[in-house]
C-alpha cells in the first residue's frame, strides 16, 4: 500500500487518467475479470497502452508490455488501475512479466479484491526493488470497479434494474411503447453494457420480444436471457425457446410437470429448478446465487411492475432507472406506479436526473 511519503507528480495524474480512460472504454466486456487500463511510460514519453481482452483475457498488463516489441522497458514506470495479479490461473502472474521486464516503477490506483492477489503486489514488487506506489486517483476508479466489487464481495450479480411509465404514472397500455425511440435506443444501451437480462414469462409472453440489443452494430452483443418462469407458461410459439438465440437462455421454474419440462428442453433450452420462498414466489436469492455460479456479472432487470416490486422487497436492486414519457395515458394507462415511487426513495440513499437527448422525456436514476 501507498503510504504519506508517496507523492505523485501532474505527470502521474496525466498518465493515470489516460489508463482510467482506457479501463472505462472497456468496463463492461471483459466477462469476470475486472476491465483494466495500462500505460507505459519513460522518460515522460508513452511506449504503449493496454486494455484487458474482450471476456478477460489477456490482462492489460500484458497487453501493454507485449506492445512495446523490441522497446527497452528498463527504468520505465508503469501505470495500472488496478493492483496487477500476483497468482497462476489461466494466466501466469502479470507482476513476473513486470520484473522481467525490468521496469522501474509501479503506480497503480486501487486494490484488487480477488482473494488471490488482494493486496500482493505491493509487497511481491518491492521485493523486487520495484518502486510501487497505489491510491492515485482511486475515488475514480471505484466507480469503475463497483459493478466487479459487488460480483466479488457479495457473491452476486451487480442487479440493474428499469422500469418505463407514462407522465402519469402508468407502466402498460394499449400502445405498443410507452416512451419515444430515443428513450428506447437508450434502453438497449442497457442489453449492450450488461452480461445477461432478466425478465418475467409474463412479460417475454406479452412483449413477444427476443430481447436482444437492437441498436445497429450491436446485435452481437446481445445479453444472455434469464427469465423467470415458475410454472412454466412461457408460450410454445413465444421466440424466447425458439430462436437461434434460446441456447444461450436460461429459464427458472418450480414446475414439476414433465411434459412441459421435456417440451423446452427439447429445444435446447436451459432449465433450472428453484425452490420457493415464504410467499410463494421463486427464490430470487438462491436464482442470482445460480448466476453467479455461471459467471454472469451485471444483469439488466425489465421485468415489470410485480417482479421489480419483489426485487426492491428483498434489496436486491443496485441502481435503478426510470424512463419517464412526457405524456399521459390516463384511461388507456394500466399499473399505475405512482405510490411506488416510496418504495424507490426508502431503498435509496440517492436520486438523479439525467440529462439525455430524450426528446422531452425523463430519466431518473435511483443508487
Amino acid at each position: 500500500m501507498s503510504t504519506k511519503k508517496d507523492k505523485f507528480t501532474s505527470q502521474d495524474h496525466y498518465f493515470m487518467k489516460h489508463a482510467i480512460n482506457l479501463a472505462a472504454e472497456r468496463n463492461g466486456f471483459t466477462g469476470l475479470n475486472p476491465s483494466v487500463g495500462c500505460v507505459v511510460v519513460k522518460k515522460n514519453k508513452i511506449l504503449s497502452i493496454g486494455q484487458t481482452g474482450f471476456n478477460g483475457r489477456p490482462h492489460a498488463e500484458t497487453v501493454a508490455i507485449k506492445a512495446c516489441k523490441k522497446e527497452d522497458l528498463k527504468g520505465s514506470t508503469i501505470y495500472v488501475t488496478m493492483e496487477p495479479c500476483t497468482h497462476y490461473g489461466k494466466t501466469p502472474p502479470c507482476t513476473n512479466l513486470i520484473v522481467k521486464s525490468k521496469i522501474k516503477r509501479v503506480i497503480y490506483s486501487i486494490n484488487d479484491v480477488d482473494i488471490r492477489t488482494k493486496k500482493r503486489a505491493y509487497s511481491f514488487l518491492k521485493s523486487k526493488k520495484i518502486i510501487t506506489s497505489s491510491g492515485l486517483l482511486m475515488n475514480k476508479t471505484k466507480k469503475i470497479y463497483k459493478k466487479y466489487f459487488e460480483h466479488k464481495n457479495k457473491e452476486k450479480p451487480y442487479i440493474i434494474s428499469k422500469l418505463a411509465c407514462s407522465k402519469d404514472y402508468f407502466t402498460s397500455s394499449k400502445k405498443k411503447f410507452i416512451t419515444n425511440e430515443y428513450s428506447r435506443k437508450v434502453s438497449h444501451l442497457f442489453r449492450y453494457y450488461c452480461d445477461a437480462i432478466l425478465v418475467s414469462s409474463k412479460t417475454a409472453n406479452t412483449d413477444n420480444s427476443v430481447l436482444s440489443c437492437r441498436l445497429q452494430g450491436l446485435d452481437k452483443y446481445s445479453p444472455r436471457r434469464l427469465i423467470i418462469d415458475r410454472e412454466l407458461k412461457i408460450k410454445k410459439t413465444s421466440p424466447i425457446i425458439n430462436d437461434n438465440r434460446r441456447i444461450n437462455t436460461i429459464i427458472f421454474h418450480n414446475s414439476k410437470d414433465n411434459k412441459k419440462i421435456n417440451y423446452i428442453k427439447s429445444k435446447g433450452v436451459k432449465l433450472s429448478y428453484v425452490d420457493l420462498d415464504a410467499s410463494g414466489r421463486l427464490n430470487l436469492k438462491k436464482v442470482f446465487s445460480k448466476v453467479y455460479s455461471l459467471g454472469i456479472s451485471t444483469i439488466v432487470v425489465e421485468g415489470g411492475k410485480s417482479l421489480t416490486s419483489n426485487l426492491l422487497k428483498n434489496k436486491l436492486i443496485n441502481e435503478f432507472y426510470l424512463f419517464k414519457s412526457n405524456k399521459n395515458l390516463k384511461k388507456l394507462g394500466k399499473n399505475n406506479i405512482y405510490n411506488f415511487r416510496k418504495e424507490l426513495n426508502n431503498l435509496f440513499k440517492r436520486k438523479e436526473n439525467i440529462e439525455t437527448f430524450l426528446n422531452g422525456e425523463e430519466l431518473i436514476r435511483y443508487f
